[in-house]
């Protein structure tokens, strides 16, 4: 199989997935998802629109904010490059991964035996359980486009956790902060929130970060996500082009994104236990709930941070989490709240993982 048709003046971003094992436990399905474009940072065009953006949001020209305004649309600004077919290679082996769409976006879906993955160079199960690739790029091409995907095993611990507001200061249900914290501001990530997950982490929880936020901050998010100290897992964002809708449908409702991201989880690890995570700004409460009470005997806690001073009896927590039993679902407001019922849930869903880890 050849090299992926990847020009000099393209770039390839891989999102980090996760591989389940098929039914008979034999082989490890590796979903693949990238995107290729082609930046366009000298386009004349694209820094008129930038500027006129900066002027309506009245930031000073050559300040750190006009900066990062610059940097973050440019990545909604991009060529997204159609019909383009992408090879990885993976230890000495080279598959295809797709071809891409109008989006730039391509995937496909890769069975590796258990007995190859064990034999990949540097282990993946002493590389935190992540199987490593890049793209196959054309002979002469220096460039590296790295790739991974986690390894996770049939039982045990999965927590999915929302972004917005939920690990990153976000705003969302005020519009013009929330410009202003996507475009023009540092990320700042939650306090504690980092520490928690590290908590379930090292018990043993994989995660899987589901958010509205659209696949151009994948970027960003991630930057933030390595540098407050979150652990690493599957991304699961929203596809949106510039050019299809208005700018606002960026934060239009989350329900549809974060349902299509959470079925095939919970479908593709009927045996793992899952910790939803979220936060009452938007409609965390009502998604969750309605996935916790359609797969009653996979979700075994819903935790919420509670952005305002609302009460777990209020009238729309009691709406949302109806029939869904007391204990299952929680309001907190610092994440040190969750501290011991995460740690008991981790001790007592990973320890169901063999010790001697997922690929014996």
């Amino acid at each position: 199989m050849g090299a992926s048709q990847i020009k000099s003046d393209e770039v390839v971003v891989f999102f980090p997935t996760y591989a389940y094992l098929d039914a008979q436990g034999t082989n490890w399905i590796l979903p693949i998802h990238g995107l290729i474009f082609e930046p366009q940072e000298d386009s004349v065009k694209r820094a008129l629109l930038i500027a006129g953006v900066r002027k309506q949001l009245k930031v000073e020209q050559g300040t750190p904010e006009a900066n990062r305004l610059a940097e973050r649309m440019r990545l909604f600004l991009v060529d997204n490059e159609r019909g383009k077919q992408i090879s990885i290679r993976i230890g000495s082996e080279v598959y295809q991964a797709g071809t891409s769409g109008a989006n730039g976006h391509f995937q496909a879906e890769l069975r590796l035996a258990v007995g190859d993955v064990k034999r990949l160079p540097g282990n993946p199960e002493a590389n935190s359980r992540w199987i490593t690739f890049r793209a196959a790029t054309r002979e002469g091409d220096r460039r590296r486009f790295d790739g991974r995907a986690q390894l996770i095993g049939q039982t045990g611990l999965s927590i999915v956790s929302d972004i917005d507001d939920t690990i990153k200061h976000s705003q969302v249900t005020d519009r013009k902060a929330l410009m202003r914290n996507t475009f023009l501001k540092e990320y700042q990530a939650v306090p504690g929130m980092a520490e928690l997950y590290r908590v379930a982490a090292e018990r043993g929880a994989a995660f899987h970060y589901v958010s509205g936020s659209p696949w151009q901050l994948y970027r960003p998010l991630e930057e933030l996500r390595g540098a407050a100290g979150f652990p690493a897992g599957s991304f699961h964002l929203k596809s949106f082009r510039l050019k299809d809708s208005s700018a606002l449908a960026l934060w239009k409702s989350q329900e549809a994104t974060k349902l299509a991201a959470m079925g095939p989880i919970l479908e593709r690890f009927p045996k793992r236990k899952f910790i939803l995570i979220g936060d009452s700004g938007e409609q965390d409460p009502e998604i969750y709930a309605k996935i916790a009470r359609e797969h009653p005997e996979q979700i075994v806690a819903v935790f919420i941070r509670n952005l305002g001073d609302q009460a777990a009896g209020n009238e729309r927590f009691r709406t949302a989490f109806e029939g869904i039993e007391r204990q299952r679902w929680e309001l907190f407001g610092h994440p040190e709240e969750l501290r011991e019922r995460v740690v008991e849930l981790a001790e007592t869903h990973c320890s169901t993982v063999s010790p001697q880890g997922i690929l014996e």
